[in-house]
């Protein structure tokens, strides 16, 4: 978990505190999102689709999973790049940084499924983009 860029110690111990130490909770990093509220709800009828934000999700993890992307900017190439890929999209800071803050996770889920450290080529690698996009 430490191995993450822009986790500390101290967020590292709130982010594992949220989430829960039970290795087979979330069976697929879809879930942790989903847990963690940064991913956005979809709802597609045969006409329209209309992506809206979470509003019910636990605030003390979001909290850190955020503070936890701001500090990766500074850290981490692969996710200055991917902010910056965002914020020209024309997002703006905060959710481009919500984001950021769903790719960690989803990167933070893979090192803890695969037990391995965090590999900045690895987490931002073009497969993984694309996977990550599927």
């Amino acid at each position: 978990m430490l191995s993450q860029p822009g986790m500390g110690v101290v967020l590292g111990a709130r982010v594992l505190a949220e989430f829960g130490d039970a290795r087979g909770r979330y069976a697929w990093a879809r879930a942790r999102k989903t847990y963690v509220g940064t991913s956005p709800i979809t709802r597609a009828s045969g006409k329209k689709k209309i992506v809206a934000a979470r509003f019910v999700h636990n605030d003390r993890l979001v909290d850190a999973l955020l503070r936890q992307a701001f500090s990766a900017l500074t850290v981490s190439p692969g996710a200055r790049t991917y902010y910056d890929k965002h914020r020209a999209r024309g997002l703006d800071h905060h959710p481009a940084l919500r984001q950021l803050a769903t790719r960690l996770v989803g990167i933070l889920h893979g090192c803890l499924k695969t037990r391995t450290t965090y590999n900045e080529a690895t987490a931002w690698s073009p497969r993984a983009e694309n996977s990550a996009a599927a």
